[in-house]
């Protein structure tokens, strides 16, 4: 069964996808107190800022106000990404938490958009969901990098030293 995504159809989930981690990234950021983590959180909202304003700039639905209104609107609530890092800061956990959140979302968001893009005809849409992706694959090994630091374990640039001796 295929779902043919417009390119408006598309250009809008990549924008509530992308304002969600915008958001949790600053969010992971102000409650760090690791400083490299602090700065991996900050980098990503950043990046995922920029990602947004893309998207944004091709959009041509007026659903979304303007593009400075919308950055500005307060997080999803309801979202389970927001919901758990919520959690963690409730109880107390730190960026190690947050990074095992990022983790998966990002894990799950790569998952989702290549399920996605299978079924996108549209050379356009397909391109939007393809640059999605590999940023995203790029977020989740930046921040297994960081995780792997924390948990003090081997970094990956480190693990050809450690393999082979």
């Amino acid at each position: 069964m295929f779902k043919e995504y417009t390119l408006q159809e598309a250009l809008k989930l990549a924008i509530k996808t992308e304002k969600g981690s915008m958001d949790f990234y600053r969010k992971a950021a102000s409650i760090s107190k690791d400083e490299s983590s602090k700065k991996v959180f900050t980098l990503l909202a950043g990046e995922e800022a920029g990602h947004l304003k893309a998207f944004f700039d091709h959009y041509k639905g007026g659903d979304l106000g303007d593009l400075d209104s919308f950055m500005a609107s307060p997080p999803d609530r309801q979202s389970a990404t927001h919901q758990a890092l919520e959690q963690s800061i409730a109880e107390g956990a730190g960026e190690q938490k947050a990074l095992e959140i990022a983790l998966k979302e990002e894990k799950s968001c790569v998952d989702f958009y290549t399920i996605l893009v299978k079924d996108i005809v549209d050379p356009l849409v397909r391109r939007v969901f393809e640059t999605v992706i590999r940023e995203t694959q790029g977020h989740h090994d930046m921040i297994e990098d960081e995780y792997m630091r924390i948990m003090t374990m081997v970094h990956s640039s480190d693990q050809n030293i450690y393999v082979r001796e």
